[in-house]
C-alpha cells in the first residue's frame, strides 16, 4: 500500500517508517525542515515538505495515499505551557485528512482512545477521527502507552522523570506511587501498525501497551537506584512542569492480541530500565 505518515522523523515514526517499508509498503513522510527531510530519506521513504499548518497540503497527500498513518503533534506548543493551542492545532489536522478520505475507504490511523474529552483534552481529536468510521473512512484508533520506551526514546516521561531526579537530587513519585502508567517498546508499536494496516477493520480501537500497567513508584525506584539518589513521596511542586506525573493509565491489549496476533517482544520497561542506556 501507499501510506502516508506524519511525524515520520519522529521517535515513533523512525521506528514505524521503516517497519512499514520492511514490509513491503511505499512510504511518503511528512519533512518540516532539511534536517527531517535527510531522516525520512535515509529511512527509505519518500518526502512530502510541509508542516501540520498545511492544511491543504495535508489533505492533498492523505488523499493520495491509501492509508494515512497520523503521528505528529505539536509537542513545541504543549511544551510552552499551550495545550489546548496545540490540541486546537491537531484537531484542524485531523479533520482536514478526514474530510479529504470521505467515502474512500480509505485507512486513517489516529492515536488515542475515543473516550470522554474531559478525561484528556487530546481525546477531542481521538474523537474526531474515530468519527470518520461512519463516513467511509476505515478510522482506527491507536492508544500509545505514555511509557513507549526503548534506547532511542530521548524525550519521553522516562528521560523526563530522570533528568527530574538528577536536577532535584530526588527521584519522586506522588502519594504512594501506585499509580500506573502504561508501557510498551517501540518496535513493537511499530509492528502493530503494519498489522494495523494490513488487518484492523473499521472503526478498530486498538492498545499499543506491550506489558501489564507499571506502577510509578517502581519506575521511581528503578531510576533511583541506578543514579544513586533516594526514592520517596514528593509534593506535586516537584512535578510542576511535567503533570502527567500523576497519570493512572490501565491499559490491556488482550482484544488487540486477539484481533490482530500482535505478539510484542521487546523487553518490559523496568528491565529496559535495567539495560543502562537511559543513563549513559
Amino acid at each position: 500500500m501507499r501510506v502516508f505518515v506524519t511525524g515520520a522523523s519522529g521517535y515513533i515514526g523512525s521506528a514505524t517508517v521503516p517497519a512499514l517499508i520492511a514490509a513491503g509498503h511505499e512510504v511518503t513522510g511528512l519533512a518540516r525542515s532539511d534536517e527531517s527531510a535527510a531522516k525520512v530519506t535515509a529511512m527509505g521513504a519518500a518526502v512530502v515538505r510541509g508542516g501540520l499548518a498545511d492544511l491543504d497540503l495535508l489533505a492533498s497527500a492523505a488523499a493520495e495515499a491509501d492509508a494515512t498513518v497520523h503521528l505528529a503533534f505539536d509537542h513545541e506548543t504543549m511544551m510552552a505551557g499551550d495545550f489546548a493551542g496545540a490540541v486546537s492545532k491537531d484537531l484542524a489536522v485531523a479533520r482536514a485528512i478526514g474530510d479529504a478520505l470521505v467515502g474512500t475507504d480509505k485507512a486513517f490511523f489516529g492515536i488515542g482512545l475515543g473516550t470522554a474529552v474531559t478525561q484528556n483534552p487530546r481525546g477531542a481529536v481521538a474523537n474526531v477521527i474515530s468519527g470518520y468510521a461512519t463516513q467511509g473512512v476505515r478510522a482506527v484508533l491507536v492508544a500509545v502507552a505514555n511509557s513507549t520506551h526503548s534506547d532511542r526514546d530521548k524525550h519521553g516521561f522516562i528521560p523526563i522523570m530522570i533528568r527530574l531526579a538528577r536536577e532535584t537530587g530526588v527521584s519522586g513519585y506522588l502519594g504512594e506511587g501506585s499509580n500506573h502508567w502504561a508501557a510498551g517498546h517501540v518496535d513493537d508499536l511499530a509492528q502493530l501498525y503494519v498489522l494495523a494496516l494490513e488487518k484492523a477493520p473499521r472503526g478498530a480501537q486498538l492498545v499499543a501497551a506491550g506489558e501489564p500497567p507499571v506502577e510509578v513508584r517502581a519506575i521511581a525506584e528503578s531510576i533511583g537506584r541506578h543514579l544513586n539518589l533516594p526514592a520517596q513521596s514528593v509534593d506535586p511542586s516537584h512535578f510542576a512542569a511535567f503533570p502527567f506525573a500523576g497519570m493512572d493509565v490501565v491499559l490491556s491489549n488482550e482484544s488487540t492480541r486477539k484481533l490482530l496476533g500482535w505478539t510484542p517482544t521487546g523487553p518490559p520497561l523496568l528491565e529496559d530500565l535495567d539495560h543502562g542506556h537511559y543513563f549513559a
